[in-house]
């Protein structure tokens, strides 16, 4: 697992307090995946509702708030696969 997830599973940690109502999966490129569900936030790559797929400087943007998630999306920046509605909460939980 590379440090980036690292980091970035406790970023989400702290933003996503009692886990999420479903099941996400990050997917970093060349770096690995991150899962966020009921449970919490944690490195893996099992199956979920919607898959978000984005390189590294788009998803730390992300989690810095320097860039919002559904912006990223509707200029290509962050690839969505799967329920768009649990996609769009989950953007919104991150700011």
């Amino acid at each position: 697992m590379s440090a980036m997830i690292d980091a970035a599973v406790q970023a989400l940690n702290a933003k996503l307090t009692g886990g999420f109502d479903g099941v996400a999966k990050f997917v970093i490129p060349g770096e690995g995946a991150i899962m966020l569900d009921p449970a919490g936030v944690r490195a893996g790559d099992d199956a979920a509702d919607v898959t978000l797929t984005a390189d590294a400087d788009v998803f730390r943007a992300i989690l810095a708030g320097d860039l919002n998630a559904t912006m990223a999306f509707m200029s290509g920046k962050l690839a969505v696969d799967g329920n768009m509605g649990l996609a769009m909460k989950l953007g919104s939980v991150l700011g």
